[in-house]
């Protein structure tokens, strides 16, 4: 009985031990692709605003309440039409005072200089008049001079853009209270990274996308540079031309794609079946980690210029818990 029971122990432990190899020794299923070839872009990204190319701000100079508004926005000005009042009636009282002052120092001047030839007033008194008289002169003229910045002018001939304040309302400083430009040509203005502008130039292709026209390829190109960059933002100003065609408005917002070159029938992998520049292909029933020679970097695929064949098989997304050598069974990944 005893050697009997011996005897089923050790047939149970060789049955364990010949599950556990199996199990130890098993293919582990793995999900594979075949790389693609297709084009690969190297890309900057970076976001705008659409302008025009010729435009100007209207802004008062003093906070004063307007009293005066065209009723222009979308029609065309000359350069110098009136665009809007701002209230100079205490400036105008102002004024008035200085000019009754003035014609009262150029009485009293008149008056001692006939006293001067008379000899019965000194020559000091004199000057002292005609020293009050050239200040107030000067006085009136600032003042005639600053009531013109009571009046908002259009600073070039062109199109009312936009038009904002009411009549009533006090118009601070800096506000901008007319946009004065032509409606075409456009383009748009983006801020580019510092480490990516030295790969931006003049004449490059760019991609737009904007929410308003979620269906349509929008083009640009590269226009200008601006040659000092921001410290604080780190960024450098760039331009892109818009063609004269462009759905796009003043005002709208765009996700702006800088192709800075192109690479044609190239080997493209997906960018989840890489580590760095790692790829695991099958070979046999066996992985082996491949040390690939890459290109264009993309958010989805990267481009692979050594290391891997067009027909290879390749684990995707890469196995990082598989060593080199395992034992694999490929299962072709679902293509989307």
């Amino acid at each position: 009985m005893r050697l009997a029971r011996y005897a089923i122990g050790t047939v149970i432990v060789a049955i364990i031990g010949a599950a556990g190899s199996w199990y130890m020794l098993r293919p582990v299923p793995v999900s594979v692709i075949v790389p693609k070839r297709g084009d690969a872009a190297e890309i900057i990204y970076a976001d705008g605003v659409v302008e025009p190319r010729t435009w100007a701000k209207v802004t008062p100079t003093i906070a004063e309440r307007i009293v005066e508004q065209c009723n222009c926005e979308g029609k065309r000005v000359a350069k110098g039409d009136v665009l809007a009042r701002l209230d100079d009636s205490e400036a105008r009282a102002a004024l008035g005072e200085l000019q009754a002052r003035l014609t009262l120092a150029k009485e009293e001047y008149r008056r001692k200089l006939v006293l001067s030839e008379r000899s019965t007033i000194s020559e000091q008194e004199v000057d002292r008049a005609r020293s009050e008289l050239g200040q107030l002169e000067a006085l009136v003229a600032g003042r005639q001079a600053r009531l013109a910045t009571y009046v908002l002018r259009a600073p070039s001939a062109g199109q009312v853009l936009r038009q904002d304040g009411e009549i009533g309302e006090v118009a601070n400083l800096g506000t901008v209270l007319f946009w004065v430009g032509e409606p075409r040509p456009l383009i748009v203005t983006a801020d580019v990274n510092e480490e990516d502008i030295p790969r931006v130039e003049v004449g490059q292709r760019a991609l737009l996308r904007s929410d308003a026209f979620p269906d349509r390829q929008l083009e640009a190109t590269v226009d200008s540079i601006t040659p000092k960059g921001d410290p604080v933002t780190k960024t450098y100003r760039v331009r892109f031309r818009l063609p004269d065609d462009t759905p796009l408005r003043i005002g709208m917002s765009t996700d702006i794609n800088i192709i800075v070159r192109v690479s044609q029938d190239v080997l493209i992998l997906p960018t989840v079946a890489l580590d760095g520049t790692k790829a695991a292909a099958i070979e046999g029933n066996r992985l082996r980690v491949r040390a690939l020679k890459t290109g264009i970097r993309g958010a989805d695929g990267v481009e692979v210029l050594s290391g891997l064949e067009d027909d290879a098989r390749v684990v995707s997304p890469f196995p990082t818990g598989l060593a080199d050598g395992t034992r694999v069974k490929p299962m072709l990944a679902p293509t989307k």
